[in-house]
């Protein structure tokens, strides 16, 4: 099986020490234990998610129609910019390489 080594500063080390034996576990057990509650909260969260996105999406004209002023502003295509003059044209040189 996969491993992982974790560092903990003292005071962490120290507690977990003390929770474990409170509980009558070892901290190997307890840590894999928190771990594992924390990997089942995140999935929870992700499918729950997952399924208000899914109903506000199937939802989202009976929203609209319910809250309109929470609706936001329909943007319309950006207007092009203006035409702006033509840059002058450079000064011709001479033959001579001076400015004419």
């Amino acid at each position: 099986m996969p491993a992982l080594n974790v560092e903990f500063s003292e005071r962490e080390l120290a507690d977990l020490r003390q929770i474990a034996k409170e509980r009558g576990t070892s901290m190997k057990a307890l840590v894999r234990e928190a771990v594992a509650a924390d990997i089942a909260r995140h999935r929870a969260l992700q499918e729950g998610a997952e399924t208000f996105r899914s109903f506000f999406a199937a939802h989202a004209g009976e929203f609209a129609a319910a809250f309109p002023d929470d609706e936001p502003a329909v943007r319309s295509a950006p207007a092009p910019a203006p035409a702006s003059a033509p840059a002058p044209a450079p000064p011709s040189a001479s033959a001579d390489g001076e400015a004419a």
